[in-house]
């Protein structure tokens, strides 16, 4: 699935993106720790991975596998 980066604090390294259907999502700082990125930018389109429950896991670049 993938969305745009509506927030992003680096502080805290959590934010939330919008889907393409308009839905906002959070992600916790864990999420972007496991991606391997550094930083996030307003209205960068990223990849996500979720689990079962449909929690953010993952925020990754589209180009990364």
């Amino acid at each position: 699935m993938q969305g745009t980066v509506a927030t992003y604090d680096a502080a805290t390294r959590s934010g939330a993106l919008l889907l393409d259907d308009g839905t906002e999502l959070a992600f916790p700082a864990r999420a972007f720790d496991a991606s391997g990125l550094r930083l996030l930018r307003l209205g960068q389109r990223v990849r996500i991975e979720t689990d079962a429950a449909g929690e953010i896991i993952r925020v990754t670049l589209p180009t990364m596998p």
